[in-house]
């Protein structure tokens, strides 16, 4: 029977694992390396100790309705997109309103998990940790580790020749970037198109002499600002699209993606992405065309070799006199804490059952959490994985045997390997997987029974955004505003926006609803017809 639980690390998906295991009558003990929560999302200056954090001028790319934890909204007042202090605030708020930070050892290092003696029959660990000096041991009856992907920096000089040995200018990590003051004036080389790259590429373009970005693949960039204002991933991850996306062919859909991706732009002219590429990697940036029509950023292809002062690119061009290169090149995951015989059992997060359980584990009482990519946001996903760890946990979910849970790994795991880079093709789509151990733990909706017994919920389920309220409805943790938080999503989108009000009365959002109603009872007929496995959708990029 699993009673103590450690949690490493207070990020997001560490504050919601001790919520969820205080929700399941378990107790946590939560042990964060520094002295405040927030992980990743903690700003600081500073770049001691190694941790990382978020640039100054960070912004989230996914809305806060599609990002907030499903049983506390954040506030209505709070933008639509948040800078990095508002989400922090945001955590510090959760924290408080359910009492979590009594169960955080702040300033406290894991040095190791190991598995005790007896691990076969009790499935118990043994947490050694460090505070002020000083090491402690601790026996807890499962781990939940919080520590997310963004730990140790990938960067891969050897595939750049000559940047160690020639080139006399200076090249870091994005980890180590946090203010655009310092690179005033210079010619900087930024390689790498994810997310980081391109808001870095930007907000250099402002201050540097000249901004250079080199990308391998093709990449689609949209805004956060969609049709007719409203957030990117509020008008597109729905599951009517999601629905669609797995009813059309695939070869449609995808032809479907490129023509709304060049709507905005043709990318093709910028030299971003062709309708021909085999990947459909986005990013979420609304600057980087007019940077790239203005000519403050140039595109340049991948880098063939670095001289003193030079860079020299795969299609001949060369550029002189660069000061700095900037490495935006992402992150590789490492628990160094875990002894050897456990962490040899995965590679990747596509080795653990469901990207959470070592399958090969004689007890299933170590969770990984929050080590995922999605189409939308993280946070959601980490805590869906939380509430359904925490059921198994508390013995009201049941994981299957493991050469099943062998067979469901080697089933989904990417035949290539790749490289932290080109980690953003290997997505998940948020609504499959949410939904997926939302179906594991007892809590996805039923949207066909919601039509015959709550129409205007059911409506507003499958046409609207997938909000992570909807896993609030049903099962375990059922919260009784989950329904009202749906219905008034809309409405906390907007207010921020009401600073100024003009009259523009309309009633097209009931006729739309009408109209939708013959299609909500054809499509929930096909739901009980056919069976709906999921597949990938195109929803904005991670938080």
């Amino acid at each position: 029977m699993v009673r103590r639980v450690a949690v490493i690390g207070a990020g997001v998906g560490g504050l919601a694992s001790i919520k969820c295991c205080l929700d399941e009558g378990l107790e946590p003990t939560c042990f964060e390396r520094s002295e405040d929560i927030g992980g990743l999302w903690r700003y600081t200056d500073s770049m001691d100790s190694g941790r990382v954090s978020v640039y100054r001028s960070v912004v989230t790319n996914t809305s806060k309705e599609m990002s907030c934890f499903s049983d506390f909204p954040c506030p209505e007042d709070f933008p639509s997109f948040l800078p990095h202090s508002l989400l922090l605030e945001y955590f510090r708020m959760y924290a408080r309103h359910f009492d979590l930070l009594r169960h955080i050892r702040f300033e406290t290092t894991v040095l190791s998990v190991k598995k005790c003696p007896d691990f076969a029959t009790s499935g118990q660990w043994e947490v050694v940790t460090e505070t002020d000096g000083v090491q402690e041991s601790h026996i807890f009856d499962a781990v939940m580790v919080c520590a997310g992907h963004f730990q140790e920096p990938y960067l891969p000089l050897a595939s750049f020749p000559g940047i160690e040995t020639r080139f006399k200018g200076r090249y870091l990590h994005s980890r180590d970037y946090k203010v655009a003051e310092a690179f005033q004036g210079k010619r900087v080389l930024v390689i790498g198109t994810g997310n980081t790259g391109g808001d870095l590429s930007v907000e250099l373009s402002h201050v540097a002499a000249k901004v250079f970005l080199s990308a391998r693949s093709s990449t689609w960039v949209f805004s956060r600002v969609s049709d007719n204002g409203f957030p990117f991933d509020m008008v597109n991850t729905t599951r009517f699209n999601h629905f669609f996306d797995w009813l059309l062919p695939s070869a449609l859909t995808k032809r479907i993606r490129f023509r709304k991706c060049n709507s905005w732009f043709n990318h093709a002219n910028y030299g971003l992405a062709s309708i021909k590429s085999s990947n459909f990697k986005i990013i979420i940036n609304e600057e980087l065309p007019f940077c790239l029509l203005s000519g403050t950023i140039v595109l340049k292809p991948k880098v063939k070799e670095f001289t003193e002062s030079s860079v020299l690119f795969e299609d001949g061009t060369t550029e002189e006199n660069v000061d700095v290169v900037l490495f935006a090149t992402g992150y590789m995951f490492s628990f160094p804490f875990l002894e050897e015989s456990v962490r040899s059992l995965f590679d990747d997060n596509r080795s653990l059952y469901k990207c959470i359980f070592p399958p090969q584990l004689e007890r299933p009482t170590l969770a990984i959490i929050g080590l995922i990519q999605l189409t939308g946001s993280v946070m959601v996903g980490a805590e869906m994985q939380a509430r359904w760890v925490t059921g198994i946990f508390a013995g009201w979910n049941k994981l299957p045997p493991a050469r099943k849970m062998m067979a469901d790994v080697l089933k989904k795991k990417p035949p290539v390997k790749r490289n932290p880079s080109e980690r953003e093709n290997l997505k998940m789509s948020f609504i499959s997987y949410t939904d997926e151990i939302a179906s594991c733990a007892g809590v996805k909706p039923n949207v066909l029974r919601l039509l015959l017994t709550d129409p205007r919920l059911a409506l507003a389920i499958f046409f609207g955004p997938c909000t992570p309220y909807q896993y609030r409805l049903v099962g375990r943790g059922k919260w009784s505003g989950a329904r009202n938080a749906i219905l008034t999503q809309w409405e906390r989108t907007l207010k921020p926006l009401r600073t100024r009000v003009v009259d523009d009365s309309s009633d097209g959002w009931c006729w739309m609803c009408l109209l939708a109603l013959p299609m909500a009872l054809t499509v929930g007929f096909l739901l009980s017809k056919y069976p709906w496995p999921g597949r990938s959708s195109w929803a904005g990029s991670q938080l």
